[in-house]
């Protein structure tokens, strides 16, 4: 049985407000990642777009909005934040449940043609090293030539004194903006727990959690991210959005 569409609007417009917290800026970047992946598909009439980390599709259903002639592939693992997205947002993306990194993982996208741009929103940290460049390795065959990755995310400088700055300015956007009097991660997911209608998929979200060891946030920089894209075959890397330390990087297939 799926989720009602009141229930998946009341946990998607909560998770909207509480995200605002940690994104700086977020609308602003989710407008600049529309922005490169218009021009780079511009010559499309039906461009194919994955958004990885997808969580409840706010990222697809804006890009949905801007290209509506594109095909979004949108992937998750989370099976909550998947079936909010797939009723909240069910014409913005072909929603796939598989765990990024993974063996096979690229397996059950089931793309027909090479990817014309690949984004993703504060999802990519959470990957170990090995695990990232391999990822990104497995982009860089996806896409055509001239494909981008697009990655908006949080990139602390790699010296403390430089990082304390930046999170500085963008924990002083967030208190000017009033942000920060929006509810936090922990008591959205403690609150959606709650609710009857998402604990048979929050049964099976702490069935994966615990069959996963933990993530973590690997604190890596921006030219440590170019670095590793180089590696996996991307000729350009440049980021073309900053606020504080959050920042949009885009990777471009030569």
């Amino acid at each position: 049985m799926g989720v009602s569409m009141a229930t998946a609007e009341l946990w998607v417009e909560r998770w909207e407000r509480q995200q605002q917290r940690y994104a700086v800026d977020r609308e602003e970047r989710f407008t600049v990642i529309g922005d490169v992946v218009e021009h780079v598909t511009a010559d499309s009439a039906r461009p194919l777009l994955m958004d990885l980390g997808c969580g409840p599709g706010s990222l697809a259903a804006r890009l949905a909005g801007r290209l509506p002639g594109a095909e979004i592939v949108a992937v998750d693992m989370d099976p909550v934040l998947l079936e909010l997205g797939r009723t909240h947002h069910a014409d913005a993306a072909r929603y796939v449940d598989t765990a990024i990194g993974d063996d096979g993982w690229t397996d059950e996208l089931e793309l027909d043609r090479p990817l014309d741009a690949a984004v993703s929103t504060t999802a990519l940290h959470y990957l170990p090293e090995c695990t990232l460049l391999d990822t990104y390795r497995h982009l860089a065959a996806l896409l055509r030539p001239g494909g981008v990755l697009v990655n908006g995310d949080h990139f602390p400088p790699s010296g403390p004194l430089c990082a304390d700055l930046t999170a500085l300015v963008g924990r002083r956007r967030a208190e000017r903006s009033r942000a920060h009097a929006h509810e936090d991660w922990e008591s959205w997911w403690e609150d959606a727990a709650q609710d009857p209608e998402l604990a048979d998929l929050f049964v099976r979200r702490e069935s994966r959690r615990s069959a996963r060891p933990g993530g973590r946030n690997y604190d890596r920089s921006a030219p440590r991210h170019a670095e590793l894209l180089r590696q996996a075959g991307f000729s350009h890397v440049t980021s073309v959005w900053q606020f504080g330390d959050s920042q949009v990087l885009v990777a471009v297939k030569g």
